[in-house]
């Protein structure tokens, strides 16, 4: 099953829904426990050594995990301001901060009777209301626990609430310190000696478990999330180390005693895990979403530099035949006499260059572009013989030689015809630059037109050049790919580009017996924007 993600503002672990694989291992922890529950349960009665020492190193554990949970889940409430989290970090922070008196006080861990002036009903009071707290903490969470939060989340701190919580509770903690040391003739005795317990003690502990259970009814009755599907497993493990604790077993230290305190242990520890792992799944969502924003950015950025490229790559050759005619009608000026018709032809073709130019602009706008605007019916024999004319002088400067094979009867194409003739521009003045490589007088460029098939027509740009290595022959459709000095690799990558908006395929091949084949195949119908 596919992994379910929190959405909208369900990114809170008080409100992340569980998915599936959650929910199974939840009840697979559970199962766990009931199974070593009604392992233990008919063994609890029975005595085992008397490890004194053993339960300080236990009360660290309970310390260390229950307060990094506190800590955890009261950074969650200053995120998400849930009141329920408040109680439930609350509840948490009471037990790590009581278990220290706990261990100071347990009678024959440090001193026969305990530390700071403990007796022997000292201990089992402090564990009663410690996990009398930390029920009451649960509770409080279920009857808090809100199904919508309001928003926007207020913008106060949470520092003076966090600071009188933890105040409260060290009050609450000393004054219950007080009342079973020097105030233990103020409570009930629930120990007659050093092995064996009172009767009465079961009800408070009876009292703790319908708290507990409360707890665990009210979170059934609402849309559970991730933290409320893990704290009923918390509860009904909290409910096993309390029937452990002082229901099962008649004696101290027989295997129910110890069996209580593993539960102990286990309560304090999933919550803590629970919260490190989706604190961690989330952190890795965030990471990537980061990620894939940067690369949004990143894409942006290469596709506003292609657009720049582009257009630089595409207006240079009529800025430089601008230049160039502008330069002769300069000089025709200053001959003596003055050769107006030479003039004439220059700033003539001045005036064509900046047409061009124009054009090229509207043309990349297009390509950029939405819709099928400027779509009109191209004679591809005429866009051809255009480019080989704008071409000319660059043909006679670099002494190549030009032939053209037209087929007669090609259809006329739809399409963009200023995009088309510099494709045919672009392919033509590659292939002269390639040609450049070659020493000898062989350079020849040819042109040719024809039918592909009976819905396309192919036209093709064959040099004499070095040719293409075979393993670069797609390669060299790609943006800011090239092999030319100096060159910003768009050109192709433009060319194809232009050509799939038209609906047809360029692809490039070697020719024999040397240089390279670049072909067009375009549909006679109707272009498609793609």
């Amino acid at each position: 099953m596919a992994r379910e993600e929190p959405s909208g503002a369900d990114t809170w672990l008080v409100d992340v829904r569980p998915t599936a694989r959650q929910s199974r291992l939840a009840f697979a922890v559970a199962g766990l426990a009931l199974v070593g529950f009604a392992a233990a349960a008919p063994f609890s009665g029975r005595p085992l050594a008397a490890l004194n020492a053993l339960f300080p190193s236990l009360d660290a554990i309970v310390f260390v995990t229950d307060l990094v949970t506190a800590v955890l889940l009261f950074a969650q409430y200053s995120i998400s301001r849930s009141r329920s989290l408040f109680a439930l970090a609350t509840g948490y922070l009471f037990t790590a901060f009581i278990v220290v008196p706990h261990a100071l006080t347990f009678a024959g861990a440090f001193t026969p009777a305990g530390l700071l002036g403990a007796g022997i009903q000292t201990g089992s009071w402090l564990f009663i209301f410690w996990h009398l707290g930390f029920a009451a903490g649960l509770l409080a969470y279920a009857a808090l626990r809100e199904e919508k939060r309001p928003t926007p989340i207020p913008e106060v701190s949470v520092l003076p609430a966090v600071g009188w919580s933890v105040a409260g509770v060290l009050a609450l903690v000393l004054g219950l310190t007080w009342l079973s040391t020097a105030g233990a003739h103020f409570l009930p005795p629930i120990i007659l000696d050093q092995s064996r317990m009172s009767p009465i003690v079961v009800y408070p502990i009876w009292f703790t478990i319908l708290l507990s259970a409360a707890a665990v009814a009210v979170l059934l009755l609402r849309r559970r999330s991730v933290l409320d599907q893990w704290l009923m497993v918390v509860a009904l493990v909290f409910i096993a180390d309390l029937v452990f604790s002082g229901l099962l077993p008649s004696v101290r230290f027989s295997l129910g005693f110890y069996a209580g305190r593993v539960f102990s242990i286990i309560t304090s520890s999933i919550v803590l895990i629970v919260m490190l792992a989706e604190t961690t799944r989330l952190y890795m969502r965030l990471a990537r979403s980061n990620a894939m924003l940067r690369r949004e950015q990143d894409n942006k950025l290469m596709n506003l530099e292609a657009m720049v490229a582009s257009i630089s790559h595409e207006i240079r050759q009529p800025i430089a035949a601008m230049s160039a005619n502008s330069g002769a009608a300069i000089r025709f000026i200053q001959r003596e006499p003055v050769d107006r018709a030479a003039v004439l032809s220059a700033v003539k073709e001045v005036k064509s260059d900046c047409q061009r130019a124009d054009q090229i602009l509207q043309d990349i706008r297009a390509l950029f572009g939405k819709g099928d605007q400027g779509l009109e019916r191209i004679d591809v024999n005429e866009t051809a013989l255009a480019g080989l004319w704008t071409l000319r002088g660059s043909f006679n400067e670099h002494g190549v030689s030009v032939r053209s094979e037209l087929h007669p009867d090609v259809p006329p194409i739809a399409g963009h015809r200023g995009q088309l003739q510099e494709v045919i521009i672009n392919l033509l003045q590659n292939a002269v630059e390639a040609m450049d490589a070659i020493k000898d007088d062989r350079r020849v460029l040819t042109v040719r037109t024809a039918r592909d098939g009976d819905k396309a027509i192919r036209v093709e740009v064959e040099d004499t050049g070095p040719g293409i290595d075979a393993k670069n022959l797609d390669k060299v459709f790609d943006a800011f790919v090239t092999t030319k000095p100096g060159g910003m690799g768009l050109g192709l990558a433009i060319c194809r580009m232009i050509i799939d908006r038209h609906g047809g395929q360029l692809s490039a091949s070697p020719a024999q017996p040397r240089g390279a084949v670049f072909r067009m195949v375009l549909p006679q119908g109707p272009a498609t924007r793609r």
